[in-house]
């Protein structure tokens, strides 16, 4: 199968990088639809049967605007950093309902050199979080085969760069996995090198990785009750 991504479209990152402002930017526009955008609206609408195959309840939407993807401009209304222009590009495979309630999902992300594919909840709401250190308390050992499996986590870590650095108030410090009830985000996910993405073989792993990432999110659902 003929790759998404090219060369070209680490190229275009890098350069945007040290030029990210609007001149640039849409002077070199065509670069961006024909090494970015376009390609990712192809892995998506590729990756869809697989998806649907997971859950019905998610979706990979290669809709040019309101889909998965990510826009390329950043909100800066409330940053310090000021450049107008993302220098990675996102997509996010969502539940049906996550306009309606916080809900997990699946995230795809390309960068050059920190590329990676997750799942789960990135910062949930402090509600949404206490719903889940509450369920993992409650439903351990479901837990342990979701985040803990030993295939798992083989190939995929849990987010660890974020946690309280105490307990949670009212949770035991005993807990067999007291370090899980100190995370602020539930993901679990593993880095894509730069050759895999741009390789032939990029669709067949994204799938393999989201069969062995959907009991993950399917124990969040479960937590947040939504179904899966």
């Amino acid at each position: 199968m003929p790759a998404y991504f090219s060369d070209a479209t680490w190229r275009f990152f890098r350069a945007l990088a040290r030029n990210n402002n609007r001149t640039w930017f849409h002077a070199h526009k065509a670069d961006y639809e024909r090494h970015v955008r376009e390609p990712y609206q192809r892995l998506l609408h590729d990756l869809q049967p697989a998806v649907a195959a997971i859950s019905e309840h998610f979706h990979a939407n290669p809709a040019r605007a309101g889909g998965s993807l990510f826009r390329i401009n950043r909100d800066t209304r409330f940053a310090n950093d000021k450049s107008p222009y993302k220098t990675w590009q996102g997509a996010k495979i969502y539940h049906t309902r996550h306009r309606q309630v916080e809900a997990p999902s699946f995230h795809l992300q390309l960068r050059p050199g920190q590329s990676f594919l997750g799942a789960g909840f990135w910062r949930p709401h402090n509600d949404t979080v206490r719903t889940l250190r509450q369920f993992i308390l409650d439903n351990p050992a479901s837990w342990k085969a979701a985040a803990h499996d030993p295939g798992v986590r083989e190939r995929f870590g849990l987010a660890s760069h974020n946690r309280l650095v105490r307990m949670p108030h009212g949770f035991p410090a005993d807990f067999e996995f007291a370090d899980d009830l100190r995370l602020k985000s539930f993901i679990l996910s593993r880095p894509l090198a730069d050759e895999v993405v741009t390789g032939p073989d990029l669709l067949q792993v994204l799938e393999r990785d989201l069969a062995a990432l959907a009991p993950f999110n399917d124990y969040l659902c479960a937590a947040v009750d939504l179904e899966f």
